[in-house]
């Protein structure tokens, strides 16, 4: 019942024309979507969770981190075991030609013999690295790297899928009442027309005055189509980003409380939490390991070996031979030059260093900018806010004196249509503005890197991906990926 109260007094104060921010903003957007229903609103932080939830961009990064925790797995593997079987048979036919001396005539002889049998073999082969340069533990930490870079990348997917959200929910509110008013402008012209046509009729005024508010009227009715279109893309963006049609929407608030308290100490922050800035920094790690992998092929490599043979009639198919062999044995491997390619390869390592470390200042100069724009931004909402309400209230008190003055004819039509114009202007102005404080919010806690659904305290499982890299690194064997078993 007090739900039902609020939209009352919303569409009241619309049209009466008062200039609050929540009659204005958040009355409006109440009228658009919920006139003649009953059904659960849904608000900021539920459509919120939902976008955390079901977000295809979200997802997508949340499958590219499974596939980096492979890689670790994929590195460990470089020193454990390597083991093969193999068995092999198949029928094999022999001809052997022998000299078998010279006959009477000193003509030479040959003896020959046929064999036909199916050899068969079955061997094992065991090997077990002992050192490889340091190159397995250089890749598992170059691996390791590359899980907390792809991390910290679905972070920032994670706070650029909010930060859309809470655009598009604010857009839907912001163009569900700008729509409302240019409708609320509409029935004011149509009755300034009639009035107008009707003074015409008694003499009052001229067929100019009518041709005006008609002006008037014709451009107000082109303004609401367009007011419509923007709400209908307002909507199929909601669609895109959250998953579901914009219903139902409850009036949302700013986010203020959560941002640092000046911007300084954003920026300090920026620079040592923000998630591209940690993903810059993983890579430049990532990079560094992969020089020492490379320096490691130019090390000796040492394993140790085990082979294990067992052959059957393999003796020229003759039946009934076997051979049985074993060998336990040490390798040492040592390179001493392979064409260049090793060298060519650090030197290749070493320049994406370089290119990461560039990318990591970059990475922080943007972090930079991004909080001085983004709280820039937001004071100028702030300030647009308190500015449109003056503005707004202004203009409602002018028409109200340009309409008594029209009456007793010291002003014309176009100057009642030129004020009624104002403060649907001003009216327009605060919708912006106050859509624009709270979009600021948001974009200012995700330029200090701290728009998360666990700082927002979302009702909904903060997704975690530590134990699917624990689970990974531990399997020795398996197909199974996430979510497969």
């Amino acid at each position: 019942m007090a739900f039902r109260k609020s939209i009352r007094w919303a569409a009241t104060a619309c049209a009466r024309g008062v200039p609050s921010g929540r009659a204005l903003l958040l009355g409006a957007a109440l009228i658009a979507s919920l006139e003649g229903r009953e059904a659960r609103a849904e608000t900021m932080e539920s459509a919120l969770a939902k976008a955390y939830v079901g977000n295809p961009d979200l997802n997508q990064q949340r499958a590219n981190v499974w596939v980096h925790d492979e890689d670790v797995a994929k590195a460990a593997g470089g020193m454990r075991p390597k083991i093969n079987a193999s068995v092999n048979g198949g029928p094999q036919f022999n001809r052997l030609r022998q000299p078998a001396g010279r006959n009477s005539s000193n003509e030479r002889l040959y003896s020959i013999e046929q064999t036909i049998g199916e050899p068969r073999a079955a061997a094992f082969a065991l090997s077990q690295p002992l050192f490889d340069g340091w190159r397995t533990d250089n890749s598992i930490r170059q691996a390791e790297s590359g899980v907390f870079a792809a991390r910290a990348t679905m972070r920032l997917t994670e706070q650029t899928t909010l930060q859309n959200a809470a655009t598009a929910y604010m857009n839907v509110l912001r163009d569900t009442a700008v729509l409302g008013l240019r409708k609320n402008n509409i029935a004011v012209l149509r009755e300034q027309l009639r009035v107008t046509r009707h003074r015409q009729e008694l003499g009052e005024l001229s067929p100019t005055d009518v041709a005006q508010a008609q002006a008037a009227l014709a451009h107000a009715e082109m303004e609401l189509n367009s007011a419509q279109a923007a709400l209908e893309a307002s909507a199929a963006n909601f669609r895109q980003v959250i998953g579901v049609e914009p219903q139902h929407l409850e009036p949302a608030a700013t986010i203020e409380q959560l941002l640092p308290k000046s911007s300084s100490e954003a920026i300090a922050l920026a620079l040592a939490e923000h998630p591209s800035v940690a993903a810059a920094q993983h890579q430049v790690d990532a990079a560094e390991s992969a020089v020492k992998v490379g320096e490691g092929a130019l090390l000796p490599t040492v394993s140790a070996n085990l082979q294990v043979n067992q052959q059957y009639e393999s003796f020229f198919g003759i039946p009934g031979t076997r051979q049985f062999t074993a060998q336990v044995s040490g390798a040492l491997n040592v390179p001493i030059y392979q064409g260049g390619i090793e060298y060519a390869s650090i030197r290749q390592a070493k320049a994406q260093l370089r290119q990461a470390r560039f990318n990591a200042d970059l990475q922080r100069e943007a972090a930079r900018a991004a909080v001085v724009s983004s709280f820039s931004q937001l004071k100028t909402a702030i300030g647009s806010i308190a500015a449109g309400r003056v503005a707004a209230k202004a203009a409602e008190v002018a028409l109200k004196g340009v309409r008594d003055e029209a009456q007793l004819g010291q002003r014309t039509t176009l100057d009642v249509l030129n004020a009624q114009q104002a403060l649907l202007n001003a009216r327009v102005d605060l919708v912006t503005a106050q859509r624009d404080r709270i979009v600021a919010s948001y974009t200012a806690l995700a330029a200090v890197g701290h728009l998360s659904a666990e700082r927002l305290r979302l009702e909904t499982t903060i997704y975690d991906p530590a134990p699917h890299l624990e689970e990974s690194r531990g399997k020795w064997f398996g197909l199974d990926g996430p979510g497969e078993k």
